[in-house]
């Protein structure tokens, strides 16, 4: 799930694979003042242009799947998969 939102929020680089390298990394950014910076701006600038942040998009998104689930249950279907089409 980690892995998962660093992605998210275009920070690969800080998905350790194991315990160690988790361990590792922590205390690379706590003795490097400068790259906790750097991250913290990467993060920062990220937040403007990534789909993570994108609060109206997931609203038109999770509004089109409502009005697609009430449109199958009006007509009798059974709930069933579907994809939401970008908005």
């Amino acid at each position: 799930m980690a892995g998962s939102l660093l992605n998210a929020v275009g920070l690969p680089d800080l998905i350790a694979d194991n315990l160690e390298d988790y361990e590792a990394l922590a205390l690379k950014m706590a003795r490097d003042k400068n790259l906790l910076a750097a991250i913290k701006a990467k993060l920062a600038q990220n937040r403007e242009t990534f789909p993570l942040f994108d609060t109206d998009r997931f609203r038109r998104h999770i509004e089109s799947a409502y009005e697609t689930m009430w449109e199958r249950y009006q007509r009798g279907e059974p709930p069933a998969s579907f994809t939401v089409a970008p908005r």
